[in-house]
């Protein structure tokens, strides 16, 4: 029986994963479950898989926590100590899907015991990629990506030579406004943007597919993740969301990953991993299926695209700042205080500011990624201030 945990259980890869769990529950010894603010939903997983400890982001809601568990054997936890202390307890495979940077700690503190990392956790990589390969290395354990493009280009990669490897493309849905004119983006509502014409996600995610920031953090996750040349990374736009990823190799061939939008694919491939094992999802049938089609992933559209490009030219720190800008962006977006199309000018005023200084020129370490994402959450704060004082 393979003990797990998973991070971040109460959010959309949280529920695929359990899907797949609750579907074969004698293989598997739930250990740890966290999550945010939802506190019936994560007391409701900890007593059905009857997990050794449940973990709340929230300090403050630790005591509706403990009354929703009262009776059980399952300890409640809170905060970020309580975090890196579940990652701390022996699992075999661990789920990483804290949404943003929160996320990078207790992932780091997981490595640190030799797991087997499921990274859905994007900005681990993204802010601290040196570090967490290093860390991975160095602990002999086993990061897995969960990112459906990741996944894709893994199993591609599967018995090649990444020398060969001539490009990598992965692809992207466009969001929510793929279609409309650009002249219309700026009047872009929250609820337009919160809506996905083809994965079933968070709300943050949604928003950073519309303005194709997660397509930006993922440019910077392939990098990372599988050392390769930035110049040899692309994204497409690919509507239909079949193929995941491509990978070119230099005899002119491409092998591509295929599969119906279902995060389950993904995380299926890391559970089982070395394995493949049956998964509930869709199978393709090509017939009606009848054409794939593709657009170029235009940067004056998506402005995170170049950000993107910029940060890889840059590395270090760089990652760091630009996830905390974006997060923050979000933030403001989510909350009225700017319009879509100003999240890619706030993220591009915070990196200028930032490069312009010291401020990004530390080592990658857990310390100076931390104080890197404060500063850039910081700048953009100080940004939105400097722009409602000028109107």
């Amino acid at each position: 029986m393979r003990r797990i945990s998973i991070f971040g259980a109460t959010g959309s890869i949280g529920d695929s994963t359990v899907d797949l769990i609750r579907r074969d529950p004698e293989s598997y010894r739930v250990v740890a479950l966290t999550g945010g603010g939802n506190i019936a939903k994560l007391a409701a997983l900890a007593r059905e898989f009857r997990a050794e400890i449940a973990v709340t982001a929230y300090p403050e809601r630790l005591a509706e926590l403990r009354v929703l568990l009262a009776g059980t054997q399952t300890e409640a936890a809170a905060g970020p100590q309580a975090l890196l202390e579940a990652a701390d307890r022996p699992a075999d495979w661990i789920m990483s899907a804290i949404v943003g940077a929160a996320g990078l700690p207790p992932g780091l503190r997981a490595l640190r015991h030799g797991t087997t990392l499921a990274l859905a956790n994007k900005e681990s990589l993204v802010c601290a990629g040196p570090l967490l390969m290093e860390t991975a290395r160095r602990h002999g354990a086993t990061i897995l990506p969960v990112d459906s493009e990741h996944s894709a280009v893994f199993q591609a990669l599967q018995a090649e030579d990444l020398s060969s490897v001539e490009r990598v493309i992965i692809t992207a849905s466009g969001g929510a406004f793929r279609d409309w004119p650009l002249e219309d983006l700026p009047g872009a509502t929250l609820a337009q943007a919160s809506s996905h014409p083809n994965w079933a996600m968070g709300q943050r995610i949604t928003i950073d597919s519309a303005s194709m920031f997660n397509k930006a953090l993922e440019l910077i996750e392939t990098r990372e993740f599988f050392g390769i040349d930035p110049a040899k990374i692309e994204a497409v736009v690919h509507p239909e969301s079949i193929i995941h990823a491509m990978v070119a190799h230099n005899d002119g061939g491409i092998l591509a990953h295929l599969g119906a939008p279902d995060m389950r694919h993904a995380i299926g491939y890391a559970l089982n991993w070395p394995e493949r094992r049956a998964l509930p999802v869709e199978r393709l049938d090509f017939v009606k299926l009848g054409s794939l089609t593709f657009r170029p992933a235009c940067e004056t559209r998506y402005p995170a695209l170049r950000l993107a490009r910029e940060v890889m030219a840059a590395g270090g720190l760089h990652g760091a700042a630009f996830n905390g800008a974006k997060e923050r962006a979000l933030d403001h977006f989510i909350a009225g205080r700017i319009r879509f199309t100003e999240m890619s000018d706030v993220v591009a005023r915070v990196l200028e500011d930032l490069a312009a200084g010291s401020a990004l020129s530390g080592p990658v370490t857990l310390e100076e990624v931390t104080r890197v994402d404060q500063i850039a959450r910081d700048t953009a704060d100080a940004a939105l201030r400097l722009g409602e004082a000028a109107h």
